[in-house]
């Protein structure tokens, strides 16, 4: 519920945490069980984002939500138990969408720069609908505290599905074969993080259609894949060992569950 300052407050019937006992996706996102649930779970969703562009997230309460949205306060808070919970809700939904039409797009080709290339840029048209409103989420984002970080751990299902599309990327590619197996298994949470240096870029960018974000991935991207692929040369393989060492020692472990080997 809402304070008198407008500020959200633990929801009715909700243990201290703020979350469901049961029944539950992580986060605190509530699992619907059928239709009928499934439909008004995205309506609160839809219209979150909607008064997140129109008013800005930090002035839209989940009472505002809930009004527009023509359900019960009670029930918003039932399907997501803090606001910063549709955040990650559409984080969910949007990896998902994300995830399959990447690998629509890849399915033609097997070259790895290729398919690394389509599915960044399937993000960026993914995401266009929200760019205009994408730096208000940054802010919190940003914060390593903050359950909207996409290193916390409640947003450890949209990164787990992200991750898993990397190593489709990767393992449907003419490269995996031939590279390290430590290395094939470390390449995909790499990748990710790959990706989130594009999505801080695409955030920040104000040209058309964000093109300077769209150039970027298409001069990066084959880089990216030569790095990689030089990999597989035994000159290469003790700068590989060192890379792969940095990276599972301060890099992973700062990330939420589920990415640490």
């Amino acid at each position: 519920m809402e304070n008198p300052s407008g500020k959200d407050e633990q929801a009715p019937g909700l243990p201290a945490s703020g979350l469901p006992a049961s029944g539950e996706l992580a986060g605190g996102r509530a699992q619907p069980k059928t239709d009928k649930s499934e439909a008004t779970r995205a309506l609160i969703l839809e219209t979150a984002m909607r008064l997140f562009q129109e008013r800005g997230y930090e002035k839209t309460t989940m009472r505002a939500i809930a009004t527009e949205a023509g359900v019960s306060v009670g029930s918003a808070y039932y399907y997501f138990s803090a606001k910063e919970f549709l955040i990650q809700g559409f984080y969910d939904r949007m990896t998902y969408e994300h995830a399959a039409d990447a690998r629509i797009r890849m399915a033609h080709t097997r070259d790895f720069a290729e398919r690394l290339q389509i599915t960044i840029e399937s993000w960026i048209d993914t995401a266009a609908p929200y760019h205009e409103f994408s730096a208000q989420f940054f802010r919190t984002a940003a914060d390593p505290t903050s359950s909207l970080s996409p290193f916390s751990d409640e947003s450890h299902p949209a990164r787990a599905t992200a991750v898993e599309l990397f190593r489709d990327v990767l393992q449907g590619s003419e490269l995996a074969p031939k590279l390290d197996a430590e290395l094939v298994e470390l390449l995909p949470d790499v990748l990710w993080l790959h990706l989130m240096v594009v999505v801080l870029y695409w955030v920040f960018d104000r040209t058309p259609d964000t093109e300077r974000t769209r150039e970027f991935v298409r001069r990066s991207t084959p880089l990216v894949g030569r790095l990689i692929n030089l990999s597989r040369y035994r000159v290469f393989r003790p700068l590989v060992r060192d890379a792969k060492g940095l990276i599972q020692d301060f890099v992973l472990p700062s990330i939420g569950k589920g990415l640490v080997k």
